[in-house]
This record gives structure tokens, sequence and C-alpha cells, in this order.
């Protein structure tokens, strides 16, 4: 099958193209910066270049529609920017899908859309759950809600296909230097207190990057057209149990400092699974110590290569 991938070089989407290289694909990056692998073929557009999508997505069969401006912090910088970027951009690429007659679109959405639920949020929520769009949330969590009505949109009025994948908090090796792993580990190298807001008992499902890339190769089954899939990992982490994680495997002085909590956060209701693993067979493999450990060497990894005089 020929796919591209939007964002395919950024954290989630490298992964995502080795694993589709890896189940036999033929695949094409769709990304201004350029693959973390040089044997895929990469095409440069802007999200918000309607014509250079449409040749970007030109002689294929679906697309992942990864690439958004993801960081929270980036999305309250520059609010006009993100909302143009996650939203028109999305439809974009949908109206270029269409143009070219692609058979499905699969958009990463996210689990934090459940932070929309209002006080009324059952303990265990899954994808039939009603969104309360007067609900304290980020304005990357409203986007991500927009693009995911887009989606039905486009199959309501044109028939195109789509799946949503709502993803869990993911961690790994090619992570953002702004996620909380990275800053983590970054702040024990440098000995500064690690901050935790609240008491650290919010949690999040982490799931293990290369377990969130084999998702979207599961999520390619017929079975999988018009649905929506949370890929969220199997154990409770909370934000606390990370810091302690980072302090054990960093050589370091640092420690635990709590600071007030943030409003809007997703405070951590049970995101369930469970239909992922009855209709695609999805299930995360990688338990949080055995993925944290090797998201940290892969940093202390990449802290030393930059650290290293070059010859």
């Amino acid at each position: 099958m020929r796919i591209g991938v939007t964002g395919g070089s950024g954290f989630i989407g490298s992964h995502v193209v080795d694993a589709l290289i890896e189940a036999g694909h033929n695949v094409r990056v769709i990304d201004l910066a350029l693959p973390q692998r040089p044997d895929v073929e990469h095409h440069q557009a802007d999200l918000l270049d309607q014509e250079a999508l449409i040749d970007a997505t030109s002689g294929l069969d679906v697309v992942f529609h990864l690439a958004a401006v993801a960081d929270v912090n980036d999305v309250n910088r520059d609010p006009v920017r993100a909302i143009d970027l996650n939203v028109r951009g999305t439809l974009c690429l949908l109206e270029a899908a269409r143009e070219n007659s692609l058979r499905r679109v699969l958009f990463a959405s996210t689990v934090w859309v459940y932070s929309s639920l209002g006080s009324a949020a059952p303990e265990v929520v899954d994808e039939t759950v009603q969104i309360d769009i007067a609900a304290n949330r980020h304005l990357y969590t409203s986007s991500k809600i927009a693009g995911e009505l887009l989606c039905h949109d486009y199959w309501n009025q044109h028939q195109l296909p789509f799946t949503i994948l709502r993803y869990g908090i993911p961690y790994g090796p090619r992570m953002r230097p702004s996620l909380v792993i990275p800053l983590f580990v970054g702040k024990a190298l440098a000995g500064e207190p690690l901050t935790v807001a609240g008491d650290g008992s919010q949690h999040r499902k982490f799931v293990y990057v290369e377990d969130l890339a084999r998702g979207h190769v599961l999520a390619l089954q017929d079975c999988a057209a018009n649905q929506t899939y949370n890929l969220d990992g199997s154990e409770k982490v909370t934000i606390l149990r990370i810091a302690q994680a980072i302090l054990r495997l960093v050589p370091s002085e640092s420690i635990i400092k709590f600071m007030p909590s943030r409003g809007g956060d997703y405070a951590g209701s049970d995101v369930s699974s469970e239909k992922a693993h009855l209709e695609l067979g999805w299930e995360p493999r990688v338990p949080f110590e055995t993925g944290v450990a090797k998201t940290v060497h892969w940093l202390l990894e990449k802290e030393s290569r930059l650290a290293s005089p070059r010859a």
C-alpha cells in the first residue's frame, strides 16, 4: 500500500514511518523537515499550501495526518498560528485527499479530548462519551476536537473514509525536548529541581512510542474505517512516578519540587483502549519501567554525543 505520513519527520511520525516500512508498505513522508531515515520518499509541503498538499498526496492510497502544533506551550504563545495549522491545515489535507480520491485519512487526535467531559465524567471513559463544549480545556485540545469534526464532515459530505486515533501520552526515543521526560532528564543532569504540578497524583497511561506506531499499522484494517480508537497505555503512571524514575536512572542531586496545578490539564480519567484491542488486536506491550529506561538511555546517549568535541 502507498501511504503518506504528514509530520513523518517528527517524534511519533518517524516511528510510524518505521513501523509501516517494516510491515512492507511504500511510505512517503510529507513534512517540511527532512526524514529521520534516508531510504524514504520525501515531499516538502506546507499544511496551508493546498496545491502542494494535492501534489504530495497524489498517487497515495491512504494518508496518516500527524503534522500539528502539538506543544501546549507553543499553542499558548501563538494561538492563531496553532489553530491555523491544526484546524485549517487539517481541512487542507482532507481536501487534498478528496481531490486525489484517497481511500482513507487517518487522523492523529489525543485522549486530552476527555478533559472536555465536564464534572460528570465517568471513572472509565471510552470513545462513546459525549464532549461538553463548555468544559475547561487547552486550545490544543479544541483544535483536535475540531479536526475530528472535520473528518466526520468529509465522510458525511464527500464519503471520504477516516479513522481517528486518540493517543495516550507517548514517550520514547526521539521525543521533543519540551516533553516531560526529556525536561526531567535535563533538569536532573543540571542538578535542578524536578517540578511537579499539584501533588503529582494526576496520571496518564503513558504509551511507549513503538507500541503506538504498531497501532497505526493495525488501523489500516478495513474494520477501522470511520471509527475512532483510543491508543493508550496499560499502566496508570503519575507525574510523581516519572520524576522518581528519572532520579533513579540519572545520577543527580536533584530533588522533586511541588508547584500549583495548571488549569485545563487532563486530570486523568481511566481511558479504555478495549475497542482497539477487540477490533484491531492492539494492546501495549512495553511496561513503563522498561520504556522509560530505554528512553533515558537514548537521551543520555544524545547528550553525550552533543557534549563530545568534534574532530
